[in-house]
């Protein structure tokens, strides 16, 4: 039973931006997590039901963007001036309640979408 699937990925490179779509059962808190090769895989940021957005990866301060359209089932995050240490498989999880940027608090996952930042 899929309950969430992400999109847009790819091969970019550096210095460009990519839009990552979360859909499916996007209700309440949504957070976007990536996982390096060889590395744990860490929370980037969340949007709570009522909008409120938390961003959570240092190295990506001011370079993420999350967003929710609740007409389209799907949360959204934006990603500008991509470096190659922002490669890694995107996720996106959902819980309840508040959003949290330990993975361990989400119940559902996605398949991820790869990104690749290469030149």
């Amino acid at each position: 039973q899929v309950q969430l699937v992400e999109s847009g990925g790819g091969l970019v490179q550096p210095g460009g931006s990519l839009t990552l779509s979360c859909t499916g059962s996007t209700y309440g808190p949504i957070g976007w997590f990536r996982q390096a090769p060889g590395k744990e895989r860490e929370g980037v940021a969340c949007i709570s039901s009522s909008d409120r957005t938390s961003y959570y990866a240092d190295s990506g301060m001011g370079r993420f963007t999350i967003s929710r359209d609740n007409s389209k089932n799907t949360v959204y995050l934006q990603i500008s001036n991509l470096t190659p240490e922002d490669t890694a498989v995107y996720y996106c999880a959902g819980r309840s309640y508040l959003c949290s940027r330990d993975r361990v608090a989400y119940i559902r996952w996605g398949q991820g979408t790869q990104v690749t930042v290469s030149s």
